[in-house]
């Protein structure tokens, strides 16, 4: 399956979530995930959308549910689409932010840990990352479509808008 034979405009998702990047100078706030979708790689903080919740509200709790930290000044930065060949569709909305507040804890979702932006790990991250965090970190507002046949990246797309 290529990401060019997908009528994206009709996909649906059959779940929402979202990812949060705090950035702060040279520096970025990963995880480290230790269960669900993604368990044992590198990402930012981030999960499910729940029912009656804005991507806002979900960016807000899923942060301070799996690191313990508030974040603030999140601004939406883009949509990630994934297309898994068993069927699963996945909607991903992408915030950065400058800062957050308390105290950063592991917890039995995730390990937080700052890195410098240069030295991002991204062969310990999913293989979609590396084509669109940096926008992300430039703050360049974008769109990507990914298909997965479980770990592995088939083809892709990125729009910066």
């Amino acid at each position: 399956m290529h990401v060019d034979e997908i009528n994206w405009l009709e996909w649906k998702p059959k779940e929402y979530a979202v990812l949060c990047f705090v950035i702060q100078e040279e520096r970025i706030l990963l995880i480290h995930k230790k269960r669900g979708l993604g368990a044992g790689k590198i990402n930012g903080p981030g999960g499910r959308i729940e029912r009656g919740e804005t991507a806002l509200d979900a960016a807000i709790r899923e942060t301070q549910e799996e690191i313990g930290v508030t974040l603030f000044s999140l601004k939406e930065i883009g949509k990630l689409h994934f297309e898994f060949v068993d069927g699963y569709k996945l909607h991903v909305t992408v915030f950065t932010g400058g800062g957050c507040s308390g105290e950063l804890i592991e917890t039995d979702e995730a390990t937080p840990f700052w890195v410098n932006i240069a030295d991002i790990p991204y062969d310990e991250m999913w293989r979609d990352d590396e084509h669109w965090l940096p926008l992300a970190i430039k703050t360049a507002r974008f769109s990507g479509y990914f298909v997965f046949d479980g770990d592995r990246l088939l083809s892709h797309r990125v729009v910066v808008l």
